[in-house]
């Protein structure tokens, strides 16, 4: 099992090059970081932590540009997987956002990880014209359509949400046919027949309370639907729980991911030294 780091990147605190190159040179195999690009004042989205349409951290609001963080990220380390946990893709043109990613995988040398999130904050994707019941559609589509300018020499794609003509676009990704892409999501039958459609694993939620029964529903999931292998899963931890750990291994979790805490430079980086420490890095 593979363990990782997530920084709520913000304005404040250890910048993102520095979490990830310390994360590199503790042995940790990669380093994920969120996305949100704004809050609008006036929500009635109930965030998922909260229950309600109050905030859990004000970072919410001071997010880094995910992509601007990870090649900042990239540029200083050399083996670490840079990811998002997650991004939403459904802010961004996706043409544009295929180029971003294949960029980055380009000059990272193969280390992107793709977490996607539909996106809880209805709000904040309606201000970038995403219709509400129709963000599963549209995220396929725009998914479906990045791959596609990934591998095709002449890249084409017509759908409800995304639609171009034969087209050149290069760099392709290092990783073929795509960066590996999961889904940050609620672990619900729904949910998980998108990611057997559509997606390579799961990433849970930080509310996530029935880790090792969930993954056993997901791999049936993917068996049954005739996918080969099984799923990437990718679990979110508080703080580092020995008989847990264990527990998610033997279930069949293939990442755990430590979140960060909000704190000065110095502090974090003693936090990552501790938690290398427990897990014998």
């Amino acid at each position: 099992m593979r363990h990782g780091i997530t920084l709520f990147t913000s304005d404040r605190g250890i910048r993102p090059d520095v979490a990830a190159s310390t994360a590199e040179s503790r042995g940790f195999d990669s380093f994920y970081v969120p996305e949100h690009t704004h809050i609008p004042i006036r929500r009635e989205s109930a965030h998922p932590g909260t229950g309600n349409e109050t905030l859990p951290d004000d970072r919410y609001m001071r997010t880094l540009d995910p992509w601007v963080a990870l090649g900042l990220a990239a540029a200083v380390t050399s083996t670490i997987k840079l990811g998002t946990s997650v991004a939403l893709p459904l802010e961004h043109d996706p043409i544009t956002l295929a180029k971003t990613i294949a960029s980055l995988d380009h000059l990272s040398g193969g280390r992107v990880h793709f977490g996607v999130g539909f996106g809880w904050n209805a709000e904040e994707l309606a201000d970038h014209g995403v219709p509400p019941k129709k963000k599963r559609t549209a995220l396929r589509e725009y998914l479906e359509a990045m791959q596609a300018l990934w591998t095709e020499e002449e890249a084409s794609y017509a759908g409800d949400f995304v639609a171009f003509g034969p087209s050149w676009a290069w760099p392709k990704p290092v990783q073929q046919p795509r960066p590996p892409i999961f889904l940050g999501a609620g672990s619900t039958d729904r949910n998980f027949g998108w990611i057997v459609r559509h997606a390579d694993g799961w990433i849970t939620t930080p509310t996530e309370d029935n880790v090792v029964d969930n993954v056993a529903r997901l791999h049936k999931a993917w068996a049954d639907a005739g996918r080969t292998g099984t799923p990437e899963i990718l679990a979110l931890a508080g703080r580092h729980d020995a008989e847990q750990l264990k527990l998610w291994e033997d279930a069949g979790v293939t990442e755990v991911i430590f979140g960060l805490p909000d704190r000065a430079q110095d502090d974090v980086v003693a936090y990552i030294d501790r938690l290398a420490s427990k897990l014998d890095h």
